[in-house]
């Protein structure tokens, strides 16, 4: 881009905006999903801030600390809360009725061991997780961005799975799954790369009982789609 500035002509590069994994749609929130944020919201949602979270703080406690990367409508986050009260689960989503719709979760449940940020995973990682600092990290059912032109927008690419791996404690758990074969061989490949990590399988491995079932995945299971799960493990510290 060129431009004018004191009689003179410079030139100067557009800033290149990140690639982001998700689009921001303009989701229609029902009635029950806006009261959950503005009435349930403050009891649960984090305000992102690039400075580490203080997780004993913000949980009152000291526990195993998992983090969500998108969670949708929250369907596995709260069963999963619900049946592990000795863990707490940090959700990271940026579409506001999957919020809404987890709040909801979290309120009739009456749960007390997740937070939620509203907010791009990526700088979640990166500014508010500590190194370290968490037990696992799931990422189920990602935007498999299945054109080939979009690929680049996938979330799961080396640069995140560093980063990710980079906030586990040793023996820390990633958990991946997809229902697009495709990605699945490229999460495989990915992942299989990055030397902080070590698959648990020879490849897949079978679905983990703490991930319950979707209603969308029992539903693609009876028409007969796969489910590939890839669940690695955090090397320990070397000396």
């Amino acid at each position: 881009m060129r431009v004018v500035e004191n009689g003179r002509m410079h030139d100067f590069q557009r800033p290149q905006r990140p690639i982001r994994s998700y689009v921001l749609r303009q989701g229609r929130l029902t009635p029950a999903q806006a009261r959950a944020l503005n009435e349930v919201g403050p009891r649960f949602m984090v305000p992102f801030a690039p400075q580490p979270l203080d997780l004993d703080a913000l949980f009152g406690r000291r526990a195993p600390r998992v983090l969500e990367i998108g969670f949708g409508n929250g369907e596995t986050t709260a069963a999963t809360a619900h049946a592990q009260p000795q863990v707490d689960f940090l959700g990271v989503e940026v579409h506001a009725p999957g919020v809404g719709a987890l709040l909801l979760r979290l309120e009739a449940l009456g749960l007390g061991n997740v937070r939620i940020v509203q907010h791009d995973a990526v700088e979640v990682l990166r500014d508010m997780i500590a190194p370290g600092a968490l037990h696992a990290v799931h990422v189920f059912f990602p935007d498999p961005w299945p054109k080939h032109r979009h690929h680049k927008r996938r979330l799961v690419q080396p640069p995140l799975v560093a980063l990710l791996a980079s906030r586990l404690a040793p023996g820390g758990i990633v958990h991946l799954a997809t229902d697009w074969e495709d990605y699945a061989r490229r999460m495989l490949a990915v992942v299989s790369a990055e030397p902080l990590l070590v698959n648990t399988a020879r490849d897949y491995a079978p679905r983990p009982e703490t991930r319950p079932l979707t209603r969308f995945e029992r539903r693609g299971e009876r028409l007969g789609h796969g489910v590939w799960d890839l669940v690695f493990e955090r090397r320990p510290a070397t000396s």
